[in-house]
């Protein structure tokens, strides 16, 4: 479901589970690297992709809707605890977005510090709109604390699918590549920074974005209820 490697000072975070899908296993095995890296001794800094044409689409709506129905809330908790905490993650975070990066999966990569996405295939897209699925307090906080407000708006209120190259131009990516430079042009981005103090990193990255941290981990995390 999820690969861990370290490269000298990169820890390369690999989902490999088709559509990498968020549920409670895969929230529980994200859960695992992160710790993993954190305790990992000396400096490091963290990559996230995928593999073949996803990066992540987001919630797995087949368990949410089934299964999983009477567990909503309590998962979205989940959910948003990860994004918060990618959101201050104490090491420099790149998202490797090799395919593509839809809904939660885009949220997922937004919480990142840097964002390199494959140029040819794949789009970012938040397609709630045309879900009927209204986003929390906490996920439209994470999007606009790191989007431009044009590119918040019709993201959200278009569904809009964003190829690598607009992704640049509306800010939404750092950078887009060719599929074969995603990973070094990643590994280019982290290898300088892994040196940065995790401690410090952290209470920095909080001090950025209090108001969106408060909304990922306080309720209600089911909008309208």
């Amino acid at each position: 479901m999820i690969d861990l490697e370290r490269q000298d000072d990169v820890f390369i975070l690999r989902m490999n589970d088709g559509e990498n899908r968020f549920n409670p296993k895969s929230i529980a095995a994200w859960n695992a690297a992160l710790d993993e890296v954190e305790n990992a001794p000396g400096p490091r800094a963290l990559i996230t992709t995928g593999t073949g044409k996803f990066y992540s689409n987001g919630l797995d709506l087949d368990w949410l809707m089934g299964d999983g129905q009477s567990e909503a809330p309590e998962f979205i908790a989940t959910v948003q605890a990860l994004l918060a905490r990618m959101l201050c993650f104490p090491a420099i975070t790149v998202a490797a977005i090799n395919g593509h990066a839809f809904a939660g999966g885009g949220m997922l990569a937004l919480a990142h510090d840097y964002r390199v996405m494959r140029e040819d295939r794949g789009y970012f897209c938040l397609p709630e709109i045309d879900l009927g699925m209204p986003l929390t307090e906490g996920m439209t906080a994470l999007i606009k604390s790191k989007l431009p407000t044009a590119t918040h708006h019709e993201a959200i209120v278009t569904g809009r699918r964003y190829g690598g190259a607009d992704a640049v131009t509306e800010r939404i990516v750092h950078r887009a590549t060719p599929e074969s430079e995603i990973l070094p042009t990643a590994l280019e981005i982290v290898r300088p920074l892994s040196q940065k103090d995790p401690a410090t990193l952290r209470v920095l990255k909080q001090g950025l974005y209090p108001q969106t941290l408060e909304k990922l981990t306080s309720g209600p995390f089911i909008p309208g209820r």
